[in-house]
């Protein structure tokens, strides 16, 4: 699998990276929005992780900006978020994201916690 995680908390990135190449997969890591759309452009990734609340372009803004792209319009989002209230969840939900992964979350779990969502419909 091939994951973009975008995230502005270098250590989160590290941690994330670290955990999703356990399972021997591709992963890209950078830390704002417009690095992402770049990234997921140009890489196809088949998922992206990505962080609701960031300098520059919010999470829902980089979002936004990959539905708008043709290449980049059906590549499955997850948010990763400390705002997972079920008021939050459903707005995400509501903009066209496969799921939330609730910060802080267990390192060792993000793959797990990343097929679960992109298994939910």
């Amino acid at each position: 699998m091939k994951v973009l995680l975008v995230d502005d908390d270098d250590d989160l990135r590290m941690l994330g990276q670290l955990s999703l190449r356990r399972r021997q997969w591709e992963v890209w890591v950078v830390g704002d929005g417009r690095e992402a759309l770049e990234v997921a452009l140009r890489e196809l990734p088949d998922a992206i992780l990505l962080d609701v609340q960031m300098p520059g372009w919010s999470g829902p803004e980089t979002l936004a900006a990959l539905r708008e792209e043709p290449t980049t319009a059906a590549i499955p989002v997850v948010f990763l978020t400390a705002q997972a209230e079920s008021k939050d969840v459903l707005r995400y939900r509501q903009l066209g994201v496969r799921g939330v992964i609730c910060k802080p979350f267990s390192p060792l779990q993000l793959p797990d916690l990343l097929l679960q969502a992109l298994a939910a419909e």
